[in-house]
């Protein structure tokens, strides 16, 4: 009997000695190769849209910035140089041999006695602020740190810029809100908040997070959570703060070691200590200055400041002879400089000589619209109408100098790049040399 078979079906592929033809397999290849080079664009796209070169403009120097030459004694008057706009500074900033001025979204360095633009760096992305600081990096230029708003709001964006020729050296992503201060003390860079903070080191590593970390990898390590933060210092690598913390009835003094020395996220407390009551419950104490064994801090309602050593004891409470009114709120940064022997405070209405080993007062000069400042043989103070020649060891008035177009009673802070003096009122820095 002879059975009729039903042909089979054709093969979904068709097979030649046991392999997919060379043309379909091609077919396979090309769509996989489309597919992963989708996929890789998508990705580089998305790098570069994140990066801190995209929308950038970065002209650096052709040559390094010549410092002018150091300030000798107190000429007997000053000329205006030049004047910019620098809104993203809240004192003139001297990084290396450079001025910076920071405006709008643009960091320029400039020559101090011209005020040239030498270098200048802009991103289409809002500028939080400026500082200087790691004095010793590259034989002594220092950096210049330029922090951005990120796509999230928070000033997320950091670059570190070589200020004598506005090179870029480092970068990171810190995670510190708008309205944040860098403050320095030649180590360290802190970038102070309400509720959290971060310091970094040179290379831009962070050394330490505290607060409210905002993603945080271990849990349960932070001294204390739900505080806020009056004001904050750092100097002698050490950081002083004033928390507000839940369930406490006065401000509380706390020291950290900024040094990362247990881990950026696992704080190390030298002390923290509750502050005297003050008589306007809506006043807040301030971190004046630390040296390496005391902390002074001013509390309000009577004006004092109180002292204490590196256990967090008192040693000291001063009565200040300004008035109450200039400590009826908390600083988040006290508006401060240093010569090295005397650090000069600026309460609102006067400036207070410190002596930088144990912290006490030595003199008041009242009258000040902003901290005196060292200019080569002699010490400078703002007053309405220009410039005070104070004595050092005293503090007593020993000339008076007027200066071009230096009217009103708005605050003024002083700095010096060689024998250039810089006065920032408002949004402007005013550049003056000796005449």
């Amino acid at each position: 009997m002879t059975h009729s078979s039903t042909p089979e079906a054709p093969p979904t592929q068709e097979v030649v000695r046991g392999r997919v033809r060379p043309e379909r397999r091609r077919r396979g290849d090309v769509i996989a190769v489309a597919v992963i080079a989708v996929v890789v664009l998508v990705g580089a796209v998305v790098l570069w849209r994140t990066s801190p070169v995209v929308a950038t403009t970065d002209s650096t120097a052709a040559t390094p910035i010549a410092a002018p030459p150091r300030a000798g004694d107190v000429p007997a008057g000053f000329a205006e140089a030049w004047r910019a706009a620098s809104g993203a500074t809240p004192a003139p900033v001297v990084s290396g041999p450079a001025v910076v001025t920071a405006d709008g979204s643009t960091v320029i360095g400039r020559d101090a006695v011209s005020g040239a633009e030498r270098w200048r760096y802009s991103r289409d992305i809002p500028l939080c602020t400026v500082g200087s600081g790691f004095p010793s990096a590259d034989n002594g230029a220092g950096r210049l740190l330029a922090l951005y708003q990120g796509p999230t709001g928070w000033c997320s964006e950091l670059t570190a810029l070589r200020p004598d020729t506005g090179a870029r050296a480092a970068s990171s992503n810190p995670d510190v809100h708008p309205g944040t201060r860098l403050i320095a003390d030649g180590t360290f860079v802190a970038a102070t908040g309400s509720d959290y903070l971060e310091v970094w080191r040179s290379d831009l590593v962070r050394t330490l997070e505290y607060g409210a970390v905002p993603t945080p990898v271990q849990v349960g390590v932070q001294p204390r959570t739900g505080c806020t933060y009056g004001s904050t210092a750092l100097m002698q690598s050490r950081l002083g703060l004033i928390e507000r913390c839940p369930g406490e009835t006065t401000d509380r003094l706390t020291v950290v070691t900024p040094d990362g020395s247990g881990g950026a996220e696992k704080p190390q407390v030298e002390f923290s200590v509750p502050l005297p009551p003050s008589a306007l419950p809506s006043a807040g104490a301030t971190v004046v200055a630390l040296s390496a064994d005391r902390v002074a801090v001013a509390l309000p309602a009577p004006a004092r400041l109180m002292i204490l050593d590196r256990t967090g004891r008192q040693i000291g409470l001063i009565s200040l002879d300004v008035p109450d009114a200039d400590l009826a709120r908390s600083v988040a940064v006290a508006p401060t400089s240093t010569d090295g022997n005397r650090v000069y405070w600026w309460t609102g209405s006067a400036t207070v000589a410190l002596d930088a080993a144990d912290l006490a007062p030595v003199w008041t000069a009242p009258g000040t619209l902003g901290p005196a400042v060292a200019y080569g043989t002699g010490l400078l103070a703002p007053v309405p109408g220009g410039l005070v020649e104070l004595d050092p060891r005293r503090g007593t008035v020993l000339r008076t100098i007027p200066l071009p177009g230096a009217g009103g009673t708005a605050p003024v802070r002083l700095a010096v790049q060689g024998d250039i003096l810089l006065a920032q009122r408002g949004s402007e820095v005013v550049a003056y040399r000796p005449s």
